[in-house]
Parts: structure tokens; sequence; C-alpha cells
């Protein structure tokens, strides 16, 4: 039996007005070509398919497409929910794709048998029982009861979240003594466990009530597969429990290491092998940290890019000098290289100190136009020309303003 590991697509995401239509499709058609290269049997997307609720049309349209060209190839698609689906977008097609071999769990319900699923191979063979759980929302599991504190509410949560994997192993079990034939039993989840590193993309889920999953409460099943974590790595320095990251970066903190979905080999019943399958970059990122003289030599090493794709940047300025300008200036270095600039900021540490600086100043301290610096400096629009003509007629209200003050002093 071979399944394939992969979760939180987010579809339809937009990464600083940036849409990210293209990397999933390539993605996608990726994904589907490693399906055909080791014959897998079945994916499994542990949640966040989409990157909202309402994902746009462009979105589903990929989604819908993918179910269908995987389809072909013989391959079972599992999809659970994440936090960021919506349980009536992900369920309004689910009668549809049954008939394409895919199985949707968008929430949990009273039967459990409609969780526990039995994957088959290829010749249409069972291969392995799946404990298919989705993001599991607290009022799912839980009725709220007065008087608990937080303390009582993030261990009731816990106590109930295990309690369901619990009966849904048990489940499996009886369901693989049924079939009489020695099956992996392998579990789904959507949340966030002990210890694990996180990026700037992961939404905090459970706020309040539960900050992370321990992994030694989950069942001893012989594979855990993890969605919610966009960062690739094992639990609680086990094997056999993984989160497989997403499929690109989808926050600049995210560069560091390589995407990858996972390709497990089970024989019989044991887990025989885990690889990591590394998926291509489809659209460069990076990250350009340094003084405006510093930005300007790092930006060389794109001379010779592809004008048809350009690389994404964030550019972090650090300075100790207040720029009102920074903006035109960053575009002006920019200009000649196929680069477009995404995120600009300064370090954190000017940052801090700037902040700090400007809470020891006083109006007294500044001059009239270092005030209306300041405020244009806050403004989102980089419109050059719109912010030439600003100051121009800031400059001819002060002057206006000078010249009355100076003939009322005259007739006094």
């Amino acid at each position: 039996m071979r399944l394939i590991h992969t979760s939180d697509w987010h579809l339809g995401q937009y990464f600083f007005t940036k849409s990210r239509a293209a990397e999933h499709q390539a993605f996608l058609r990726w994904l589907t070509g490693q399906v055909q290269q080791y014959q897998v049997d079945a994916v499994i997307v542990a949640g966040d398919i989409f990157d909202t609720g309402s994902p746009p049309s462009y979105a589903r349209e990929l989604y819908n497409r993918f179910v269908v060209e995987l389809q072909q190839t013989g391959c079972q698609l599992v999809v659970l929910a994440g936090n960021h689906d919506s349980v009536a977008t992900l369920n309004e097609s689910r009668e549809l794709l049954s008939c394409l071999n895919t199985r949707v769990i968008a929430t949990v319900g009273e039967n459990l048998d409609e969780q526990v699923l039995v994957l088959n191979t290829r010749d249409g063979q069972p291969g392995a029982v799946l404990c298919a759980i989705p993001f599991l929302r607290p009022r799912d599991l839980l009725a709220s009861q007065a008087g608990q504190s937080g303390s009582d509410k993030q261990l009731a949560l816990q106590e109930a979240i295990a309690a369901h994997y619990d009966a849904l192993y048990q489940a499996a079990q009886a369901k693989r003594q049924e079939i009489g034939v020695p099956l992996p039993i392998i579990a789904t989840g959507h949340l966030t466990t002990v210890g694990v590193s996180t990026s700037d993309s992961v939404r905090d889920i459970y706020i309040g009530t539960l900050d992370a999953f321990p992994a030694q409460a989950f069942p001893p099943v012989d594979y855990v597969a993890l969605g919610h974590i966009h960062r690739a790595q094992c639990v609680a320095k086990t094997e056999h429990i993984r989160y497989s990251g997403s499929p690109i970066a989808l926050s600049f903190d995210e560069l560091s290491k390589a995407k990858s979905v996972y390709l497990l080999d089970f024989e019989g019943d044991k887990l025989n092998s885990i690889d990591t399958l590394e998926i291509p970059v489809f659209q460069p990122m990076q990250i350009i940290k340094g003084s405006l003289a510093d930005i300007e030599k790092q930006l060389t090493q794109f001379a010779d890019g592809d004008a048809g794709k350009p690389v994404w940047l964030d550019i972090e300025v650090a300075t100790q000098d207040y720029l009102s300008d920074i903006q035109r200036r960053i575009q002006t270095l920019t200009a000649d290289f196929p680069v477009e600039v995404v995120l600009l900021r300064r370090s954190k540490e000017q940052r801090i100190s700037s902040i700090e600086q400007q809470e020891k100043e006083t109006l007294s301290e500044l001059s009239v136009s270092e005030v209306f610096e300041r405020r244009l400096a806050q403004e989102t629009d980089p419109d050059e020309p719109r912010q030439a003509r600003m100051r121009t007629l800031f400059a001819q209200v002060v002057s206006q303003v000078t010249s009355g003050e100076s003939a009322e002093d005259a007739a006094q």
C-alpha cells in the first residue's frame, strides 16, 4: 500500500495582493505526476484545502480539476477539512465527488463508522484502515458548562479530542478484525501538537481553550498524518507522527526549508518506509536585509534573472535615519532588476528604536514640515506623483498661513 500525505494547500490565497493560482496549478500537476510515477494508491489531504471559507471560483475550479485528473490515475483521494475550510463549501460537492473515487470528511458526526474508511489498493484489495479526523471544533465535541475556568476548559477539550481519537481507533481495530487481513491503521488530524515549529502564516486555533495537543495522547496507530503547521516535521521525535507542511511558502519565513510531501510505503500492516518528495519552487521568493547600500549590492544577484518570472522580495531595511521616501528609494534601486517588492519594512531593531525615539519627542521639537512628512510616511499609497502634489499643496498652505501671521504682526 502506497500513500501520499499532504496538507495546507490554501487554494485561493492572496500573498500581499499576489495571486498564487499559477503556483497551485503547477503543484497539483506535479502531484498528479508523482502519483503516476510511484503508482500511489491513495492521497490524504490533512486539511486547509482552501484559504478561506468562501474561496474564489478559480480555486474551486483548481480543486475540481485535480479530482477529475487524479481519478484517471486510479488513485483514491481523501479530503479532510481544516480550520480555514468551510464545512458547507466542502460538503456541497461531497456526494458528487464520491463518484470520482474521492471521500470528503468536513466534520464529525454521531456515526463513527462514517469516519472509519477502508483504503483500497489499485487492484481493489483492502490496503489500510483510516481514522479520517478533520479539524475538531470545540462545539463538535463539548457542551459549554457554566463556571468553568480557562484551565478546566482546556483540559476538557484535550480529553474530548483524545477520547474521539480513541473511539475511532477502537472502531478501526474492529473494522480490521472484520476484514480479517493485517492492515495498517492510519489517523489524520488538523491541530497543533506540543513542541512543533510554526511560521508566520499559521493561524492559532483553539485560542483560549487548547494551546497544543500532546503527542502521547494519540492512539497507537501506525501513522498520524497531520495538517495545520506549514513546516514539514516529525512530532516529539517520532517517525510516524508527522506534519507534511504546505506545498508552497505561505509566508517569507518559510523559505529556509524546501517544501515536500511524504510518500508512505506499507508492507502488510507494517510501515516499511517514509520518503520525502521535494516539491519544485514554482515562484522564486527571497528575503533581503541590510542598509540601503547592502540592499543595492544584493540586488545585483538578480541581474541575469528571468524577467518573465520576477522574484518576489521581502526587503528589510536597517537604518538609523528616518527616511520618509524609503519606498521611492527602493523602487529606484529595484527598477532595473526582474524583481517585485511585495513587502518592505524596517528591521525589528530599527522599528523599536524609532518608536522609542518618537515616544520621547514632542511637537515642540519638530518643525511643521517634519510633522507632515511623518504623517505622509504612514500612507500605504506608493503613488509618488500624488505625494508630490500633496507636498506642493502643503507648502502653499504653510506659505499662506505664514504670510497671514506676518501681516497681522505688521498691523499690530
